[in-house]
């Protein structure tokens, strides 16, 4: 890994897990109980607003109970450290990056310590409940919802990740599926622009195939063995 000046980092549950964080889909697909159809999608929101703002008000306070582990250290780490451009983009919507001090982030699905307006679609920061209707501090609506980007709907900043991509040296896949699109494409996009590519997973992604080199194991591990060994070479 020489020569590397550009790096776009991607994290995913893997990333998390280790913190008690549940990964989107557990056993028999469910997340944290539920049907991913039952809380995630807009169809989800319109047929019941009570359960999906109860649920993600339920998952907003779990985040007090949790704290970021060595791999989120590990990353904040390499985000003081780096000198050129760096940037982490997470599919998670934990606040783990930010309260490990990266600042270098980018989330893509939203955070659930924020609140969308579905009227003037302005997000806003939100930390406690969150009640269907909710009036909106910028335009008055009683149209708030979670912050959250739902299934069939357009993940935030994909044009800034667009460009990063697209001049980075190095792109790495930290604790995803490789199974949930537009992220999934992400290391199509990097050895297109002629970026290396580099997996640190659990286990075996679905997109494996596609990456020069995957290294298999916890987190935890992996990711600040990584660091140290990037930031050795800089």
């Amino acid at each position: 890994m020489h020569n590397i000046r550009n790096i776009v980092v991607l994290t995913g549950a893997g990333v998390s897990v280790e913190s008690g964080i549940a990964t989107f889909r557990g056993p028999g697909g469910l997340w944290e109980g539920h049907r991913v159809e039952d809380v995630c999608t807009p169809e989800a929101l319109r047929a019941d607003p009570e359960l999906v703002h109860r649920f993600y008000d339920l998952r907003r306070a779990a985040l007090k109970q949790v704290a970021p582990n060595a791999a989120h250290f590990a990353l904040a780490a390499l985000d003081r450290a780096w000198k050129d451009e760096l940037l982490i983009v997470t599919q998670n919507v934990d606040d783990l990056h930010e309260r490990a001090g990266t600042q270098r982030l980018l989330h893509m699905h939203g955070a659930l310590q924020s609140a969308l307006c579905a009227e003037c679609g302005i997000r806003t920061a939100h930390d406690g409940p969150l009640p269907p209707a909710t009036l909106c501090t910028t335009c008055g609506a009683p149209a708030l919802r979670p912050g959250i980007v739902f299934f069939g709907e357009m993940p935030y900043s994909m044009d800034r990740i667009g460009d990063a991509i697209g001049s980075c040296d190095l792109f790495v896949s930290i604790g995803t599926s490789g199974a949930v699109y537009p992220a999934a494409g992400f290391v199509e996009w990097a050895n297109d622009c002629g970026a290396a590519t580099l997996e640190l997973n659990l286990e075996r992604s679905g997109g494996s195939d596609q990456f020069d080199a995957s290294r298999l194991g916890l987190a935890s591990e992996l990711v600040p063995a990584w660091v140290a060994e990037v930031l050795a070479q800089q």
